[in-house]
């Protein structure tokens, strides 16, 4: 926590008195509080700024999810897809990686924190209670650091019991931080996975402002995985440059000195891609950065990509390295096509219910679920 700058707090007038808005600001010391009324007043203080996306990252918004807690990852047109499910409790975070679509992405750049809980339970239950007989992976980190603000809100100590119990659910906490704390004592019984987004220490120091380094993360991977929880691992985004070779064959034998391979439940691999409205917002705020100084084309879906024949080069050599320590590992492309699928493995999951029934028998050749 002491790596994060908190310069203010935004606490809703809606959620005075909720049990869970006390307990983090219990735990804010003299950080000073701004009573709002809702989102857009948040929003309106921190458009004052010159760099509000910048400025929002030190700023937390406790309020009310007033909409969906849970939802179907968007995934991208004309890419196969895995039929993921995203759980919104945290947006945004304190990491300000150069990369991140959640600068173009959000209207609302404060560290928004939502503490309607029973809410949330009741979504996922619902959720989970739709198809019994279907395993269903959801997790938080898409729109915001899983773990960055746990020492504060302490979401893991009622996420991971929840889904201990469940029986065609599995949870996934996706960071780039060492935070884990909170989950080492917990009984997971084997139904939550911590995932790192790993890149060589180069990236991570250029490009991944206070995100722990990466032998840090692989410090707290490891001692998850001596307490019996799964490990995820996302080469995601990849950065290519002419070093790529050397810097990403030394991540994988940094990963490997450090967490045992049979105990790592997937990998994902996906190049640096975003929205062209992203490009200026990249250039204005970070102007050091080299990731736009590759050459970046627009795809069909009309998002800027490295060419097919660096991503699928790129995604040959990183399976083969990794599979050298681990053959069995279960390894995927995030936002990819068939055709490249078929580049890089010569196969390709028909469509996304199939690679969804393939998640299903990995996940329960690790955790004993419903059949």
């Amino acid at each position: 926590m002491a790596r994060y700058e908190l310069r203010r707090i935004f606490l809703d007038r809606g959620v005075v008195g909720n049990p869970v808005a006390d307990g983090i600001l219990s735990k804010a010391g003299g950080i000073p509080v701004t009573m709002v009324n809702g989102i857009q007043e948040a929003t309106r203080r921190l458009s004052s700024f010159e760099d509000s996306i910048g400025e929002g990252k030190h700023s937390l918004l406790i309020t009310r999810q007033k909409g969906e807690f849970v939802k179907k990852c968007p995934g991208t047109h004309n890419r196969i897809c895995c039929r993921y499910y995203i759980i919104n409790l945290v947006v945004n975070c304190p990491i300000d990686c150069s990369y991140c679509i959640l600068q173009g992405y959000l209207n609302n750049p404060a560290i928004t924190i939502y503490v309607n809980i029973d809410d949330l339970f009741a979504q996922m239950e619902e959720k989970l209670s739709s198809n019994s007989g279907r395993i269903f992976r959801l997790g938080t980190g898409e729109l915001g650091d899983s773990l960055a603000f746990d020492e504060m809100t302490h979401f893991s100590t009622i996420m991971v019991p929840f889904f201990s119990n469940k029986e065609n659910g599995i949870f996934e906490l996706k960071t780039k931080t060492e935070e884990v704390g909170n989950l080492l004592d917990l009984d997971h019984r084997g139904k939550t996975v911590i995932s790192w987004s790993v890149n060589p220490e180069k990236v991570v120091e250029e490009e991944e402002l206070n995100a722990s380094t990466l032998a840090r993360r692989l410090d707290a991977a490891r001692k998850c995985q001596q307490r019996g929880y799964h490990i995820g691992l996302h080469f995601d985004p990849l950065i290519y440059c002419p070093e790529w070779e050397r810097d990403y064959r030394e991540v994988i034998e940094k990963v490997f000195e450090k967490i045992d391979g049979k105990g790592i439940i997937w990998v994902s691999l996906g190049g640096f891609r975003f929205p062209p409205y992203l490009k200026p917002i990249i250039g204005n705020r970070f102007p050091a950065s080299k990731i736009l100084l590759g050459e970046l084309f627009p795809g069909n879906d009309g998002k800027l990509r490295y060419l097919k024949s660096i991503r699928v080069g790129m995604y040959r050599e990183i399976v083969r390295w990794l599979r050298e320590y681990e053959p069995s590992l279960f390894i995927y492309l995030c936002m990819e096509s068939r055709e490249v699928w078929e580049k890089v493995f010569g196969w390709s999951p028909k469509d996304n219910k199939a690679l969804d029934n393939l998640f299903a028998h990995r996940v329960r050749s690790f955790t004993p679920m419903s059949q």
